[in-house]
């Protein structure tokens, strides 16, 4: 069983320090060592560094609860510690499915997209116990509509309901600058939604939803466009900040809500800081995607990784595994590839990147490196992995204690 309270002392939960990953000879070598037996490729979960990013999770939120986002974990276990972690509550849930099955275990599931499942929403009113445990996320009339498709109010028991509204910034220079998600921005457009939400029967309006992707989500101290992406977040926090207020009061007109949900792994302290909130959301930090290595705030431990062995030596100075190529999603760039970290000083080719079945390697490294060696990568953001694998190995110290088993590995496929 993973346990991430164990051995914390009271100083250690509060100003987390960073162990051996600061030394990657040292790091990557105990873990080879420790899963040297296990065929490749082999995923891993360091329990220290898992531990340490949890912790330094709640330091930088201030105190504000965190909600972990499932999907930037997918693995039962890892959420179960963690949520048994003071200051963890809730889980942020990618699909419908999804949240039916957690539910099993969990009594706070807030969905953090639409569902138009009419399967699952059918499961869901069959089950009053569930519906008290989940929250669906709602952003036009025609999400209730599809709910009140597949039962009318009266059929069925109340739905819990959050609103997801906007969180990006409009310049006016540079126009829309964050993702894509509900088209509902202006204060008065959230009280008016608000307001047919709880006009209509058979639902509960209890939170909203924020989420800033132009902050919690773009590093801030890589490359030649770090200065105007810090000058974009700045004016982004300042017009969010006072956005969210207004939004929060215009709302509580119309209801008492229960929460309001806000922020990732990348803009925790902001969140911490914001008084509209009453929650942050962050899932991504725990494993430590190298996407995050691009932050000033804060550095998270590389607590996941994968090794695959060379197979080839195409070239002297080329070194190709096989497989490799477990691509983030986002836009199709580099940062989405896994990144080889060890041994280090290798990359991946132009031409060819990491591929599906084969990756070729290159670097002064690559020159040293025979058939049947290994190589650790990091992948880019968390989640994704653990479609790609059954089990992580848990490592702690120098041996492997236990395994993990990912969603995959529970034979789901939720998306």
């Amino acid at each position: 069983m993973l346990d991430l309270t164990a051995e914390l002392s009271p100083i250690e939960a509060r100003h987390p320090v960073a162990p051996e990953w600061d030394d990657p000879a040292r790091y990557w070598s105990r873990l080879s060592a420790a899963t040297g037996h296990l065929p490749a490729p082999v995923a891993v979960i360091d329990r220290e560094a898992l531990r340490y990013n949890a912790m330094d999770l709640l330091a930088r939120s201030g105190g504000l609860p965190i909600r972990v986002a499932s999907k930037s974990v997918r693995v039962r276990a890892v959420l179960d510690a963690v949520l048994a972690l003071p200051g963890y509550h809730g889980i942020l849930a990618f699909t419908l499915a999804e949240a039916l099955w957690l539910a099993a275990d969990h009594d706070d599931i807030m969905l953090g997209y639409p569902t138009v499942d009419r399967a699952g929403l059918a499961q869901l009113f069959a089950d009053e116990d569930a519906a008290r445990r989940i929250t669906l996320m709602v952003d036009d009339p025609a999400h209730l509509d599809v709910i009140d498709s597949v039962a009318a109010p009266g059929a069925r028991p109340e739905i819990r309901v959050a609103i997801d509204v906007d969180a990006s910034w409009r310049s006016a220079l540079l126009g829309h600058i964050g993702v894509r998600r509900s088209a509902l921005f202006t204060a008065g457009e959230v009280a008016a939604f608000a307001r047919r939400v709880v006009a209509r029967p058979g639902f509960r309006l209890v939170g909203l939803q924020m989420y800033d992707a132009q902050i919690a989500g773009q590093g801030d101290d890589a490359g030649p466009d770090a200065p105007l992406i810090r000058l974009v977040q700045a004016r982004s926090r300042t017009e969010l900040r006072e956005r969210r207020a207004a939004i929060v009061a215009a709302v509580a007109d119309v209801t008492a809500l229960e929460l309001l949900n806000g922020g990732g792994t990348g803009s925790l302290e902001f969140s911490g800081s914001d008084e509209s909130l009453t929650e942050a959301s962050a899932g991504s930090g725990l494993l430590g995607g190298h996407l995050f290595d691009g932050y000033r705030s804060f550095r998270p431990a590389p607590a996941s990784a994968f090794a695959f062995d060379v197979v080839r030596r195409p070239a002297a100075d080329i070194a190709t595994v096989l497989g490799g190529g477990w691509i983030a999603s986002g836009p199709a760039v580099a940062s989405r590839q896994p990144l080889p970290v060890w041994p280090q000083g290798l990359r991946t080719l132009p031409r060819e990147a990491a591929g599906e079945v084969q990756t070729p390697l290159q670097g002064r490294a690559a020159e040293h490196l025979g058939v049947g060696d290994r190589v650790w990568f990091r992948h880019a953001k968390s989640g994704e992995p653990a479609e790609r694998i059954d089990r992580y190995h848990l490592v702690s110290r120098d041996e492997v204690v236990d395994e993990l088993p990912t969603y995959r590995g529970e034979g789901k496929a939720f998306l």
